[in-house]
């Protein structure tokens, strides 16, 4: 299932998320009709998605109130402007804008559109992951906004999606309603549509579906009653996850397709990214795998494009599992790599609870890849089938009372499913055979740590895995191989796998001979304890040798 759009809420900034108050109330130094006109044909033009007309009416009202003095039309028309250009990703102009339309009004003493403007680029903040910015720019704004009902209304809304994101869901659904009730005793149909979004979303968030589905109608409705095409597009998006997280892939489809559509008509690239990757996730749960591929790929080149983190980071994790799902897991495992480095990116940036969440279920998709890949090779050999997993479980143990931390173990993990897979290479004449091998033929087998490092030379990951494959057969007294390694030279993840191994190896059935009794395949490894660290062995021999020992009793 797809990641819900949890960090995707709509934000207030004033144009594209709740009412301002209507220039037509505010006094002017010199009244020119042809400036306010312009403003009002502006707004109307953004109303009903006509985004480059729209920006250019706003220009021309900047233009005719800069000519007449107006100075609260010319406030107003600067921080419409801006919002427009942050829509378009023109984020430095849009900033400007926003910061001349708040020197513009405090410079008149108007307190409302100071603290509009205030909330605007509090909103800019908050996209671009500057979110403590976010928070005290929108507590300025609120504090210097007063009484006015409109802009708490809106504020509250953005206040909701910050405690949203970072996990705190009782504030979030008190912000929300403080929104909703305020928006209600305004009539302020687009306010409320806005708080049944998110309300939707927290919903969706909480795997709460009926609600979800409940809100995101009510909030559909409603942007469509009042023609906000933008809002009717995410609404549209958002419920097709919905669909998707209940399997009614039909549904999502259609959903996703028709704010695709929406997106499209108004250069929204960034939604159309995120429109692109549930297009794409519906395509692969219904096993139609070029067309998702295709989809995916176009998401991650909208959200590329739009420098959108965290976009990029789930689209191409989505891809990953497309490539698994097809067996691709070389190719899988880049694109993971490269959705962990992202959501690392997004970890330094922004203290965003919801990004620890994502990075661990990006590890799960790891884990899951990983184990598949391992159960594929030793899929052609009957006699070692469940080794890797066998393995991981020995080494986690050693580990563990070696004092290693959580993310040590992963690599131990990670190790464990991969550290055979040279074997693909080792011909299945000689993996199988019954007898012992030749000199020759052990020769061919000794290669396949050295292969396994060849088929992941494209591959790198979060977890330091190549030294385990590498040199998983290397010993401490430097008989192993393929490299000779002696002592300390060998990593200590590579020595835990190793003692690992060797007893998997004595106490299972092979091509060349049984099981050997637990007792016996001991007697071996204390007879071998040479070959690992000393403080490696007794920590193999605390746990699992002697919970061996204990069922040989």
């Amino acid at each position: 299932m797809v990641a819900l759009r949890g960090i995707r809420s709509v934000t207030d900034a004033g144009t594209f998320a709740g009412r301002s108050s209507s220039p037509a109330r505010w006094p002017a130094a010199r009244a020119d009709p042809r400036a306010g006109d312009l403003l009002s044909r502006a707004r109307e033009l953004e109303r009903s998605g006509c985004v480059p007309e729209a920006i250019e009416g706003y220009d021309s009202a900047i233009t005719a109130a800069e000519s007449s003095g107006e100075r609260t039309v010319l406030a107003e028309a600067l921080r419409r402007s801006g919002v427009m250009h942050f829509h378009r990703n023109d984020v430095d102009r849009a900033r400007t804008a926003c910061e001349r339309s708040y020197a513009v009004a405090a410079g008149v003493g108007h307190a409302l559109l100071a603290a509009e403007a205030l909330n605007a680029l509090a909103g800019f903040a908050f996209e671009t992951g500057a979110i403590e910015l976010a928070r005290d720019t929108f507590h300025r704004a609120l504090e210097l906004g007063g009484d006015g009902l409109e802009l708490r209304a809106r504020i509250e809304q953005n206040l909701g999606i910050l405690a949203n994101i970072q996990g705190d869901v009782a504030g979030a659904l008190g912000h929300y309603h403080r929104s909703l009730e305020a928006c209600r005793t305004l009539g302020d149909e687009k306010g409320c549509a806005i708080a049944y979004h998110n309300l939707g979303m927290l919903s969706a968030d909480r795997e709460l579906w009926d609600d979800a589905d409940r809100y995101y109608r009510l909030s559909s409705e409603i942007a469509e009653t009042i023609g906000d095409v933008h809002l009717r597009g995410l609404c549209l998006l958002n419920h097709a996850e919905v669909h998707l997280a209940r399997q009614c892939y039909d549904l999502a489809r259609q959903s996703a397709e028709a704010s695709l559509g929406i997106f499209d008509q108004l250069g929204a690239r960034l939604d159309k990214a995120d429109a692109y990757k549930v297009i794409g996730v519906v395509f692969r749960e219904t096993g139609r795998y070029a067309l998702a591929e295709s989809r995916l790929r176009a998401a991650i080149d909208h959200a590329v494009s739009t420098g959108s983190v965290l976009s990029e980071a789930e689209s191409s994790r989505e891809l990953a599992r497309l490539y698994q799902t097809m067996g691709r897991n070389q190719e899988a495992l880049t694109l993971l790599n490269a959705a962990h480095r992202l959501f690392g990116r997004l970890e330094a940036r922004v203290d965003l609870v919801d990004v620890d969440a994502k990075r661990a279920s990006l590890e799960d998709t790891f884990l899951a890849i990983v184990r598949d890949w391992g159960q594929s090779i030793e899929s052609a050999d009957s006699y070692t089938y469940g080794h890797c997993e066998r393995v991981a479980g020995y080494a986690i143990q050693v580990a563990r009372a070696m004092g290693l931390d959580e993310n040590q173990q992963t690599t131990m993990r990670l190790g464990a499913y991969l550290h055979d897979l040279g074997k693909v290479r080792v011909p299945h004449e000689i993996l199988n055979k019954a007898g012992p091998l030749t000199a020759d033929e052990f020769a061919v087998m000794q290669m396949h740590p050295v292969w396994g490092l060849e088929l992941l030379a494209t591959v790198e990951f979060p977890w330091d895995l190549k030294p385990i494959i590498r040199w998983h057969h290397e010993k401490y007294d430097g008989s192993g191989y393929p490299d000779r390694l002696r002592g300390d030279e060998i990593p200590l993840s590579a020595q835990i796998i190793c003692i690992a191994d060797v007893f998997d190896a004595l106490t299972t059935t092979r091509s060349y001979r049984g099981a050997l009794p637990l007792e016996e395949a001991l007697r071996r490894m204390r007879d071998s304890r040479g070959w690992w660290r000393s403080d490696v062995y007794d920590a193999f021999m605390r746990t699992v040798g002697a919970g061996a020992a204990a069922s040989a009793a």
